[in-house]
């Protein structure tokens, strides 16, 4: 038996938690492939892919409307540095993906914030980092959300940005039409 003085030191494991949800999962079941129960692990050099195609992603959602690969995940530590982040790579042609506020065609990549919202077609996942220290593997816990995290979250939903920059969104009153009055009436 080895004394508690010989025994290896115990790494930590960085864990993604992805919360998912999409409108119509009670009644499509679109996340039905997915494990909510455990963590799983996977090898550092894996790609971590989620789509459509059983036989090539990971992570499977069972919609016609994802793509065979919808997007990847890659592990990875920064250069000169013992910081493990993750890289999130768009691979549908089709559809967009957004990180947050950012928009992610066809093979376009960013490394993933600590936490996030990754959306694309209805689908709403909330990615959340928990870092840690080992670099043979990663784990991902999956969890499912009952209503939008959007709205839960109280976060603006994902519009378009006006040519002006401002986002009718964090002001409500620009949603509206113009209405034209005479320069000589007063508002």
């Amino acid at each position: 038996m080895i004394s508690f003085e010989e025994a290896e030191t115990e790494e930590t494991v960085t864990c993604l938690h992805m919360t998912f949800y999409h409108p119509c999962q009670e009644d499509k079941m679109v996340f039905r492939c997915l494990n909510f129960r455990k963590r799983e692990q996977v090898k550092a050099d894996e790609m971590a892919k989620f789509g459509r195609d059983s036989n090539v992603c990971r992570y499977n959602l069972m919609d016609t409307r994802v793509s065979r690969i919808q997007f990847s995940l890659q592990f990875y530590r920064k250069l000169n540095s013992s910081e493990l982040c993750f890289e999130i790579k768009n691979m549908s042609k089709k559809t967009k993906l957004f990180v947050d506020q950012t928009e992610l065609g066809y093979l376009n990549k960013i490394d993933l914030p600590s936490k996030c919202i990754i959306c694309f077609g209805e689908y709403q996942i909330l990615a959340e980092v928990q870092e840690g220290e080992s670099m043979d593997y990663f784990e991902t816990h999956l969890h499912l959300a009952e209503v939008p995290i959007l709205q839960e979250r109280c976060l603006p939903s994902l519009q378009p940005v006006p040519e002006n920059g401002i986002s009718s969104a964090l002001f409500p009153s620009m949603g509206k039409s113009p209405i034209e009055i005479d320069e000589n009436e007063s508002c």
